[in-house]
């Protein structure tokens, strides 16, 4: 079977970009998009001169649904088959909820929501067609809790989770295989944005992001379903803790110093 392309969101930096290293190495083409251009064609090039793959680039902003499908039709235009579709675009955003910006959190939820579910709506069809094809949703062990201090960015994290889940179910009589990658807290550009660094969360140790990606792929093309990297104890707590406690613990462990 001639290898098709992998498809990743947010590559310009993170966990996306080193999934584009793994896939590289695979020999798998690229389509790699991100809003910074500067950083994605840095990427391209050191990828097509170190492997014998093709990588094209997209600079669109994906928390506007009208950029995911106008990168949708080109690179349909263009008869390229993605066999990999990694919805790894995503961001968070720290403080109380009645002090934050709404209109970051609308973004938020556009593009760690919406976004995802989007081209996975656009995509996932063609897969069934082939009846060949993956998808690799990153979430979060933040995925299995709530969040104080990052309320709207845990709930996206539980959304994909559980949709992940239940179209794994769905798909479960195909050759599809659909996974979440869930890993703890991870050095990567997420916490600045997010204004966590100096939170006891990170402070008491982070994960390295070429270990997370290096695991991640290696469990998603084996058709894990999900894949728990770091603080997997956090994933057990509901079911032995009284919820309130839970949210007590995970609020002292991000206030910030």
């Amino acid at each position: 079977m001639e290898k098709g392309y992998a498809w990743i969101t947010g590559a310009s930096g993170g966990i996306g970009r080193q999934l584009a290293y793994h896939f590289a190495e695979g020999g798998y083409s690229l389509v790699l998009v991100a809003r910074s251009k500067e950083k994605l064609e840095e990427l391209k090039k050191e990828l097509e001169n170190n492997y014998s793959i093709s990588v094209l680039i997209s600079i669109k902003d994906l928390s506007k649904q009208e950029e995911a499908l106008k990168l949708y039709d080109e690179i349909k235009q263009q008869r390229i088959t993605v066999q990999f579709l990694v919805n790894n675009a995503g961001f968070g955003l720290y403080g109380a909820f009645i002090e934050t910006s709404w209109a970051e959190e609308a973004d938020m939820i556009d593009l760690n929501i919406k976004t995802l579910t989007y081209l996975t709506k656009l995509f996932l069809p063609e897969m069934v067609e082939r009846n060949e094809g993956r998808i690799l949703n990153i979430a979060s062990v933040a995925s299995f809790l709530p969040g104080p201090l990052l309320a709207v960015y845990y709930a996206t994290k539980a959304y994909v989770l559980s949709f992940t889940e239940a179209l794994e179910n769905e798909l479960k009589d195909t050759n599809i295989t659909i996974s979440a990658l869930c890993p703890g807290p991870t050095k990567t550009g997420f916490s600045d944005r997010a204004n966590l660094s100096s939170s006891k969360l990170f402070e008491s140790g982070a994960l390295h992001v070429e270990d997370v990606a290096k695991v991640g792929y290696e469990q998603f093309m084996r058709g894990k379903t999900i894949i728990i990297l770091g603080a997997k104890v956090a994933t057990m707590l509901p079911r032995f803790s009284p919820r309130k406690l839970i949210t007590k613990v995970v609020r002292s462990m991000q206030e910030v110093k």
